[in-house]
This record gives structure tokens, C-alpha cells and sequence, in this order.
């Protein structure tokens, strides 16, 4: 692990209880609605302790209903709103409280009636809503540079590992996850909702999931050195993330 900044241990009150499997990560303990992480242990590289955030409540009250024209796309509304309402966060745990916030609304399970995706079910959104809030710790920088990684950046990997998912399923999920629900409107809803978290989702995956995972990136990040960085980094770390299945005897 790589690790320039110092750690402090994270902990957070969620408003539902995450499921207790995810201790198999390290680093991890759930116990009921209250979520602790040891940085030294779960990260596999952490170097910024400093996030952008908007508290929820400003994005749900001052952008989510708002439409674009065409004078000014969606995406041009979400940059001027973090310019206006971004905020330096240092509490992970409270990156964390945004993010379950921000992944709540985005996998609610009102959507599972009309979006044509038999395979999904209520308990595959929890799953969702409770991956992407730890995936909200990663981090990368403008220049392009990877500075936080944690297990869930290998979603296929980690989801598998904590709700026993195969890999066509954790692959399902992470398609889910970066696919926008693969409908224009559940895009431009995400762009809104992500601004909570500074900036867009990014991933690194080309036709398929392929453990190049994700992150919310602020505008402006370099999309060509984050794609070179990501080339490099993942090998090792998927293989100590999948160490942690629980196989049947």
C-alpha cells in the first residue's frame, strides 16, 4: 500500500444497517448502521485525505429539477453548480453519509418496474447503494494521477466476495452501476446527483466490465492519464481482493 497522508480511523452512521458480510474485506467492520474503516488496512492506496462535496440537501433543493436548454447542457448546470456549492470535505465520514444519500436516490427501487432489466431485483440495489457509498472514497486528481484506491474500485471483485455473486453477476451489477441504467434519463439524473460528490462517474471499462472500475472525477480531470494509470494498476490487487471469497466446503 502506498500511503503519504496521515490515517485516522473512519467511522460513520448510515440510516440503515449494511449488510455484516462486508467484514470479509479488510479494513472493514460493519456492525448494524454504524460502519468503521482503518485507512492503513483497507486501502490499497490512499494519498488525499481531501474530498469535494455538496451536501445533499443543496443538490435536491437547487438542481435536480433543474433542465437543460439549448444554451446550456446538462453537464455545463452540473459544473456551474460545484463551482457555486463545492466544498473541501476531510471527514471520510461524511463523504461516506453524502455518498449513501447520493446512491439511494440513484438506485431506488421505484425504477425496477419500467427499465427492462428482469434480473435486477430490490436486493441487487442495496447492493448497489452500499458498494458505490465505499467506491465514493476513491479518488483521482485533475492531472490524471490515481492518488486513493480501496477494494471496491474492483466492483466485479468486491461485490462478489461480500454477497457471494458469481461473475456474470457481479459483472451485471457493475454494469448497472456505470451504465446509467443504459437510458438518457437516468444519465442526465446521475450527472445531477453526482455533483454531491464533486464532479461525474468515470470508468475505466471498454465493452465490458473488466475491473477498470470507477470513481467520481471533477471536471476537468485528464481522461488520457487516468486511462494510462489504470492499464498498470490493477493486477495485484484484484487477486488480494478475490482471496477473501468464502467457498463452500
Amino acid at each position: 500500500m502506498t500511503t503519504t497522508v496521515a490515517t485516522t480511523t473512519i467511522t460513520v452512521e448510515l440510516p440503515e444497517a449494511f449488510d455484516q458480510r462486508w467484514n470479509r474485506l479488510p479494513g472493514i467492520t460493519v456492525d448494524g448502521k454504524r460502519i468503521t474503516i482503518d485507512p492503513q488496512t483497507y486501502f490499497f492506496r490512499f494519498e488525499n485525505s481531501s474530498w469535494l462535496v455538496i451536501d445533499w440537501e443543496t443538490v435536491t433543493s437547487g438542481l435536480l429539477h433543474a433542465e437543460e436548454t439549448e444554451a446550456s447542457a446538462v453537464e455545463q448546470i452540473a459544473l456551474d453548480f460545484v463551482k457555486a456549492h463545492g466544498r473541501s470535505a476531510s471527514d471520510a465520514g461524511e463523504v461516506l453519509a453524502i455518498a449513501y444519500q447520493v446512491y439511494s436516490y440513484l438506485f431506488r427501487d421505484e425504477h425496477l418496474a419500467t427499465l427492462g432489466l428482469p434480473n435486477v431485483t430490490a436486493d441487487h440495489l442495496r447492493m448497489l447503494r452500499e458498494a458505490a457509498t465505499f467506491m465514493a472514497l476513491n479518488k483521482v486528481e485533475l492531472d490524471g494521477h490515481i492518488s486513493n484506491v480501496g477494494p471496491c474500485w474492483f466492483f466485479p471483485s468486491a461485490t462478489g466476495v461480500v454477497f457471494d455473486l458469481c461473475e456474470e453477476d457481479g459483472q451485471m451489477l457493475d454494469e448497472v452501476y456505470h451504465g446509467s441504467w443504459f437510458n438518457e434519463h437516468r444519465r442526465i439524473e446521475g450527472i445531477k446527483a453526482h455533483t454531491a460528490l464533486g464532479g461525474r462517474l468515470v470508468h475505466g471499462c471498454q465493452s465490458a466490465p473488466d475491473q477498470s472500475g470507477g470513481v467520481v472525477a471533477a471536471y476537468g480531470t485528464s481522461m488520457a492519464q487516468f486511462a494510462v494509470e489504470l492499464a498498470g494498476m490493477k493486477g495485484e490487487w484484484v487477486q488480494r481482493v478475490e482471496s477473501h471469497r468464502v467457498t463452500a466446503v
